[in-house]
């Protein structure tokens, strides 16, 4: 950067960085906000569906099939871009959108009408059966659109805001970039609320058509021209007289490349251990709104905010809220909280050290996870999702600067490049955890059969067979109590909210994990830090995620080393020394 680069950006104001951006910066905004209103619109509101009983219309997958779906979806939507970053660069950032919103359209249809194709592939086999095979797989592929579309989407957007950003206006270029990602995510659950009162399948359909606005956007500007080098021009030369043969090789080192560029012992034990933060965190959109589902009682937030609001605008609460606040808008306070208070966190939590603030962060996040188990009550969920928030704001963010200060010299685009996969991992394999612990301990419904089976002797195959939106009601009729005082008993039996202890120990490892990976790299000595990074690894993943996910990262770190040793020339460029 030249003198007078330095000087114009130390001199510009706030309000003149603004005024500096240009219109394709604006427009770029726009496509992002659209992109995330639906996706948003989405993702609080499908933990719901993914459950919902076939009587009410949904395909009724158990906990266990809602883990497989979001793990998939996660590692597709979080590993995608280690391999496809290049692409926009290659085929521009305008058809990358495009193409991106065509594969997300895809998705919302395929999980909109999953039941019916699953319907016509199965020959009817699938009607009226929960969870069946078929059904899930057809979900789950308009599930993998989705998160394909999305993975496909952010180099792309994140290539035309980019261009348009000088060293002068960057920072809060890219501050306002993430604010409109919340604004849309905010203003999402909003949308959901009101199209699954009319019917869940014009959720998919409604996110499907505005994300489809898309298209008119990327109509109003030219395809922003990149940055190109000689040596991107001769290898583009170059390629063009390839076979499909070298093609297909170039290919396969670009695959190899993204997977075994993971397990660089420093970067691969950055990732699991703050990977345990992200496992914690994304229970909050998958698992939380099943749990307010089931177990909390929302009437007091609805009698002394939601009634009034409603009144004030001369509307009434729907009836098929029954008096309870939707886990949607229970939830979006944490988007609400993110859109208002991102800057100034990110203000106070720039005066200090990155590896700070990440485990302040963590703390007040594992804080809030724990105490989501203390009471059912409306009150004490909403001050939690405040409290989370405030971690999150603290934590991750600030987890770009720290990972780009662990970054070995020669390293730092090439550890920036994995940082996706550090919540890919944490979401895929904590949303495994979370499906099995809450089938097995949390979920309501299965509680009550087995409440109906084990404790007051009824017959097993007739409860197994019933109806679920009967289940409860017939809890209720047998303990000759209300449904409200059946729920409590289950509660009482069960304990369903120790799961989130179990979440808050997860964060808490990975907050120990944190300062002792911070101590190594920082004062151990070279010949000791990997070694002691193998040993850290091993034991926070086995903790958190078991036996075979530990001895698939301690075995890439041991092949990488391996490589490193006898043939640097089969890794990544730059991660040779």
């Amino acid at each position: 950067m030249t003198m007078s680069e330095t000087t114009t950006s130390e001199s510009m104001g706030l309000k003149d960085q603004l005024k500096s951006f240009n219109r394709v910066f604006w427009i770029g905004n726009a496509i992002e906000m659209v992109e995330r209103l639906a996706y948003y619109g989405l993702r609080v509101v499908v933990p719901l569906y993914i459950v919902l009983s076939i009587e009410e219309g949904g395909p009724q997958f158990s906990q266990t099939q809602k883990g497989s779906i979001f793990a998939i979806w996660a590692a597709i939507q979080s590993f995608v871009p280690i391999l496809t970053g290049g692409y926009a660069d290659k085929f521009g950032y305008k058809l990358t959108v495009a193409v991106s919103t065509v594969i997300k359209i895809a998705g919302y249809l395929a999980m909109a009408y999953a039941i019916e194709i699953a319907s016509a592939v199965s020959g009817g086999a699938s009607d009226g059966v929960a969870g069946h095979s078929t059904t899930l797989v057809c979900f789950t592929a308009g599930a993998s659109l989705l998160a394909l579309g999305t993975a496909v989407f952010k180099p792309g957007i994140q290539g035309i805001v980019a261009l348009q950003l000088k060293e002068a206006n960057a920072s809060v270029g890219w501050s306002v970039f993430y604010q409109v990602v919340n604004v849309g995510g905010f203003l999402g659950p909003y949308l959901a609320s009101v199209m699954r009162l009319m019917a869940w399948r014009y959720v998919f359909i409604a996110c499907a058509v505005i994300i489809s606005f898309n298209f008119l956007l990327l109509l109003t500007f030219p395809e922003p021209v990149r940055e190109t080098s000689t040596a991107d021009e001769a290898a583009e030369t170059t390629e063009q007289d390839n076979s499909l043969l070298v093609k297909l090789l170039r290919f396969m080192k670009v695959l190899w490349d993204g997977v075994i560029g993971v397990f660089e012992p420093r970067l691969a034990a950055f990732m699991v251990v703050f990977s345990g933060f992200w496992a914690m965190f994304h229970q909050l959109f998958d698992l939380l709104p099943n749990y307010i589902s089931d177990w909390v009682d929302t009437t007091m937030v609805t009698d002394a905010i939601v009634a009034p609001l409603f009144s004030a605008f001369g509307g009434t609460i729907p009836a098929e809220w029954a008096g309870q606040v939707p886990p949607e808008q229970m939830i979006n306070l944490n988007a609400g909280m993110c859109m208002l208070f991102a800057f100034i966190i990110g203000y106070y939590t720039g005066k200090v050290r990155s590896m700070t603030a990440m485990i302040a962060g963590i703390l007040v996040a594992a804080g809030a996870i724990y105490s989501l188990g203390l009471s059912t009550n409306g009150w004490t969920t909403l001050i939690c999702i405040a409290a989370f928030s405030l971690g999150e704001l603290m934590s991750s963010p600030t987890k770009m600067r720290y990972f780009a200060s662990i970054a070995p010299p020669g390293k730092k685009a090439t550890y920036l490049g994995y940082v996706n996969a550090t919540g890919g991992i944490g979401w895929a394999l904590g949303s495994l955890i979370a499906g099995k612990m809450y089938e097995e301990g949390g979920d309501k419904v299965v509680l009550a059969r087995r409440y109906l089976v084990d404790t007051l002797g009824q017959d097993a195959a007739a409860i197994k067979n019933m109806a679920k939106t009967e289940v409860m009601p017939h809890l209720a009729s047998a303990t000759k109590q209300t449904v409200s005082a059946a729920q409590d008993l289950l509660y009482t039996t069960y304990e369903p909210n120790t799961i989130w202890t179990h979440f808050a120990t997860i964060g808490l490892v990975s907050m120990g994990g944190l300062i002792i990976f911070d101590l190594v790299t920082r004062k151990t000595e070279p010949k000791w830090e990997t070694p002691i990074l193998l040993v850290l690894t091993g034991a926070i993943s086995f903790y958190t995620y078991g036996l075979v996910p530990a001895l698939i990262f301690v075995g890439g770190m041991l092949v990488y080393m391996g490589l490193q040793k006898f043939r640097p020339q089969w890794l990544p460029q730059g991660q040779t020394k």
